[in-house]
């Protein structure tokens, strides 16, 4: 499971083509928080949706408690997703995504992902919308596929981050579901890069610059463990 990920770097090369207003930076973006996509709808802003589950105030039970991921191999086999595919897709753009290494029965250790440019990358997602007290509320599923192997060496699923150019085809109203389905894939691991952080990433009201930056590799009790 992919639950957390960070939106920090610059936008230069990417505000001559969508208008970025509302943007601000998250280092350390989890469900239920509300962050910016890009819809196929709308492919020239930004909407704003929760990620994976609304807010505690939201009364429909329905959507209480929602899934933040979506497999991309189930995408093809459950008709009610394959038409979430062809009209409800979005981009989540990011610059690095989190996962946790098990070292111990309870011990897990916290690394980022990021390409090896430090470039931000597009991730594949679906989007869904639903009333609550007579207003539309939306949420968006982060795609995930089998990890590469750099990512391997740290868990088993990986976001659908796509490839240069891939982003257009995704926004294309007229793509069909088999040309969208061949680009949810792993990128490639020679092109990604990882660094052990902070603890601190768990806590989803941590949100500081200090959530990217190397840190000694350490467990969620403080624990240093030098050789993972």
């Amino acid at each position: 499971m992919i639950d957390r990920y960070s939106l920090a770097a610059p936008l230069t090369d990417w505000k001559s083509k969508v208008d970025w207003s509302g943007y601000e930076p998250v280092y350390n973006a989890g469900p239920g928080c509300l962050l910016p996509v890009i819809t196929h709808h709308s492919p020239r802003g930004l909407s704003f949706f929760y990620w994976g589950m609304p807010p505690a105030w939201v009364k429909n039970d329905h959507f209480a408690e929602r899934s933040i991921n979506v497999q991309a191999e189930s995408i093809a086999q459950k008709p009610v997703l394959r038409k979430n595919l062809l009209n409800s897709r979005c981009l989540v753009l990011a610059d690095g995504f989190y996962a946790w290494k098990k070292v111990s029965k309870k011990g897990q250790i916290p690394y980022r992902f990021t390409l090896k440019s430090r470039q931000p990358f597009f991730m594949a997602a679906l989007w869904e919308e639903f009333e609550d007290a007579g207003d539309m509320q939306h949420t968006f599923r982060l795609i995930t596929t089998l990890a590469n192997e750099e990512v391997q060496k740290v868990t088993d699923r990986m976001p659908a981050i796509l490839q240069p150019g891939d982003e257009q085809v995704w926004l294309n109203g007229e793509a069909s579901a088999e040309d969208l389905l061949s680009r949810l894939t792993p990128y490639p691991a020679a092109l990604m890069d990882h660094y052990p952080v902070t603890p601190q990433i768990q806590q989803l009201n941590f949100n500081s610059p200090l959530a990217i930056r190397p840190t000694a590799p350490a467990d969620q009790f403080g624990n240093l463990r030098l050789f993972d």
